[in-house]
């Protein structure tokens, strides 16, 4: 989860990179939009929307891209705490152009309409932070549930989407957690979650993620951070040990090497290789549960 030693390491990281944050956010501000991830292999050809999802809380603004042709399993993305923007678009590209009908979420939509600070920015900037935070404050366990069942309602009432398949989810730094929280909610309907330096799966409280597993009947991939490990070593042993008493498939790794937000490409502390391997296990993942 975001937090001052989450700041504190990747001021460090960038400075043995020998890079002030203004150059980062000087790159990043120009470079976003035509940044380039890896090529899909046999890419699909893809058809972009940005659509609104009615939720009981209002109209959640969304991008929808899926292949051109067919009916695919679905799949929802949750941003991480920077909320929607270029890099997670592209990263939903990617994954409609590998198969799949996926709807990148906005998951602040009830304080504001699309990406809710400046391209570039970081949750470390100055003001970011607080600003961030007024938006995060407004969500809760109860709106993941209450919004992932609006957005799993959209996808099933969408011509791309094969409803026969089930759906799968991801989450980022603080929505990590909203994957286990959605598969404990529709067992029925989602199948399969990947969770990148998520925060919060396993806390003391009694709604913790960690607890719902025996609910859940979807694979997973638990991506952890190395530093992230550092603070918390225990978090993935109680993981391991809730996936196994409740007979849940799950694949838990600290990924060597990376910083907590180390899979978005617009990330300060963006590991390619590391991305990459997480992002094919997760390919796999799809590919095994959402047949």
């Amino acid at each position: 989860m975001c937090d001052e030693l989450t700041i504190k390491d990747n001021e460090e990281y960038m400075r043995a990179k020998r890079l002030t944050r203004r150059d980062f956010n000087r790159h990043s501000a120009g470079a976003v939009v035509a940044m380039m991830l890896p090529a899909v292999a046999n890419a699909l050809d893809v058809v972009e929307q940005e659509v609104l999802v009615k939720t009981p809380d209002g109209e959640a603004d969304c991008y929808f891209v899926h292949p051109s042709k067919g009916a695919h399993a679905a799949v929802i993305v949750w941003p991480d705490i920077v909320g929607i923007r270029p890099a997670f678009r592209m990263m939903g590209k990617r994954l409609a152009e590998s198969g799949y009908a996926v709807l990148v979420v906005n998951p602040y939509y009830r304080t504001g309409k699309g990406a809710v600070v400046p391209e570039g920015s970081k949750f470390g900037d100055p003001g970011v932070r607080e600003q961030l935070m007024k938006h995060a404050q407004t969500l809760s366990p109860e709106t993941c549930v209450t919004d992932g069942k609006a957005f799993v309602k959209y996808l099933d009432e969408q011509a791309a989407v094969d409803t026969a398949r089930k759906i799968g989810t991801t989450g980022y730094c603080m929505t990590g957690s909203y994957t286990m929280r959605l598969a404990a909610a529709i067992p029925e309907r989602i199948g399969a979650g990947g969770s990148f330096h998520g925060g919060g799966l396993v806390t003391a409280n009694t709604d913790s993620p960690h607890l719902l597993i025996p609910g859940m009947d979807a694979g997973f991939l638990i991506a952890i951070a190395e530093n992230d490990d550092e603070k918390d070593p225990n978090a993935k042993v109680l993981l391991r040990d809730a996936f196994d008493e409740a007979g849940v498939a799950a694949e838990i790794e600290v990924y060597k090497g990376t910083l907590h937000g180390w899979c978005p490409p617009d990330s300060a502390v963006y590991n390619e290789a590391q991305a990459e391997r997480a992002w094919s296990r997760l390919l796999d993942l799809f590919a095994r549960e959402l047949a």
